[in-house]
Order: C-alpha cells, then sequence, then structure tokens
C-alpha cells in the first residue's frame, strides 16, 4: 500500500466530517474503530481525555447529535499528514497529521481559529483499501466554548 492511499483515507475522513456525513465517515473506519480526544493540562501535568468512543460509541455519538442543545456553525477542518510509517509484518500503517479546525459564525460569517492538534492515527491495510483503525486526537487548543459535539 503507497503513502498515497494512507494520505488520502486521512484527508477524505476531514472531508466527510465537514460534510456531517458521518455513515460515510464511518464506512472507512475498521470494525475495531477506537476514537479519543485527549489534551494535556498544564495545570494537571497530565493528558484528559475529553471523548473516548469505540465504532459503536461513535454511532451513538453521531445518532444523539439531533436531541443536543449544539453550535450549527460549520467547521472546516484541514489536515496536512506529516509522517507514514508502514509496518509490512504487521499490516497496517501510522500517521501523524497536523489538524487545524476552522469554524464560520451563523450570523455574521466570520470565520476564525478553532482549534489546533494533531491526529495519531492507525490504519489497517490487509483489505483492499485503508481502513481507519484507531485515531486519537492530541488537542493543543483547550478552550473550545460550549455546545459543539461534533468530533474533530
Amino acid at each position: 500500500m503507497d503513502r498515497t492511499a494512507i494520505q488520502d483515507v486521512i484527508y477524505q475522513t476531514c472531508l466527510l466530517l465537514d460534510e456531517k456525513n458521518f455513515d460515510a465517515f464511518l464506512d472507512l473506519c475498521d470494525d475495531e474503530f477506537r476514537y479519543t480526544i485527549t489534551t494535556y493540562s498544564t495545570e494537571i501535568r497530565k493528558d484528559m481525555i475529553w471523548l473516548d468512543h469505540d465504532k459503536k460509541g461513535m454511532r451513538n455519538l453521531f445518532d444523539q447529535l439531533p436531541r443536543h442543545n449544539s453550535d450549527h456553525s460549520p467547521i472546516t477542518r484541514h489536515a496536512t499528514v506529516y509522517k507514514v510509517e508502514v509496518d509490512e509484518g504487521r499490516r497496517e500503517a501510522s500517521a501523524v497529521s497536523v489538524l487545524q479546525v476552522y469554524k464560520t459564525d451563523l450570523d455574521g460569517g466570520a470565520t476564525t481559529l478553532f482549534a489546533v492538534g494533531k491526529y495519531v492515527d492507525t490504519i489497517k491495510l490487509d483489505s483492499g483499501k485503508p481502513r481507519l483503525v484507531k485515531r486519537v486526537v492530541k488537542l493543543d487548543t483547550r478552550m473550545l466554548g460550549i455546545g459543539y459535539h461534533i468530533p474533530f
């Protein structure tokens, strides 16, 4: 499997989440998929886990979104894949991507940088197409305000 196919699956996840096409996003994920959002707290000097779900938990989260009192301002994910390492023996790859998330206000249309961090992805390569097995979102940003429930 070449680096381009691995990068493509990462970029595709961003586009699908931007479009709120959660079914197609989950189709890119393996049955063993795990999604975690962490951020380092300087106050307590350790990582905090803000979200940790398997594929079924992500499905439930997406299904529950219409019931949340949420900020409906669209966000746009911009990822740049920095590193890809392929382990042919395990038939998987690991990738690190830098992530910027932009938010466009519904009233007025101003766009601001909303969050910055990294994707640390594990991608299964044993089928005809790469499948996301694990995504850890390591946020640098810790102040996100309230009411935004869609994962990065």
